[in-house]
């Protein structure tokens, strides 16, 4: 079973679109388009973040890569087992996920890095989708509190049962588990939000039940 997701053209926000077309004019070279999920749909773990960075997955095509997110979350996906291979920041890398899959609850890069309300429920279309294609998901992780209400919405549950909380393990009625972190991005680094010693328990909790 697999996904396809959005067409590379998608028009279902119009901000979006004429974001995408001017970054196109400016930057030719970029992906400029939705950005696909990177790993397989046999997953047992999906990561799902909030949207791709203009100069991260926007310009590279691959989720969270590129850019200072990917710094921390890749090779934190590697320790654990995760994922395999060189992360060198590039999608020809070699870099490869190890029954995980990545993606975000927008596809296309926002301005500002900041989706709207409309343009989130535009997009979760295309999350309930992907989840409802990965037959082996047994957990998924929300990195940051858009994704959580996304995984949420996907999944037809009501968030505010489902508080989001860093280091928070959900347990759905759909059999899933939702696992909550802080977004690993600069911003959350940089003022101790996170430090990489919080993002790793993450990791480690989530590897101790997916190998129990």
């Amino acid at each position: 079973m697999g996904f396809a997701g959005p067409a590379a053209d998608c028009g279902l926000c119009s901000r979006l679109v004429q974001f995408r077309c001017a970054n196109t004019a400016a930057f030719p070279d970029w992906h400029n388009a939705p950005v696909p999920s990177f790993g397989a749909c046999d997953a047992r773990l999906l990561i799902v973040g909030l949207a791709p960075g203009l100069r991260g997955a926007n310009r590279t095509g691959r989720p969270f890569t590129g850019d200072f997110a990917g710094d921390l979350l890749y090779p934190t996906i590697k320790a654990f087992g995760f994922g395999t291979g060189p992360y060198d920041a590039r999608p020809d890398d070699g870099f490869r996920m190890a029954g995980t899959r990545v993606t975000n609850a927008v596809r296309c890069v926002p301005p500002e890095n900041k989706p709207t309300t409309p343009e989130i429920k535009a997009c979760n279309r295309f999350l309930k989708a992907e989840i409802a294609a990965m037959p082996e998901l047994r957990v998924v992780l929300a990195l940051g509190l858009v994704a959580h209400k996304a995984i949420l919405r996907a999944l037809g549950l009501v968030a505010a049962r489902y508080p989001f909380a860093h280091g928070a393990m959900h347990a759905l009625p759909t059999g899933l588990m939702l696992a909550d972190s802080y977004h690993c991005s600069r911003y959350n680094t940089n003022t101790g939000r996170l430090t990489e010693d919080m993002f790793r328990a993450v990791f480690a909790e989530l590897s101790e039940r997916l190998n129990a």
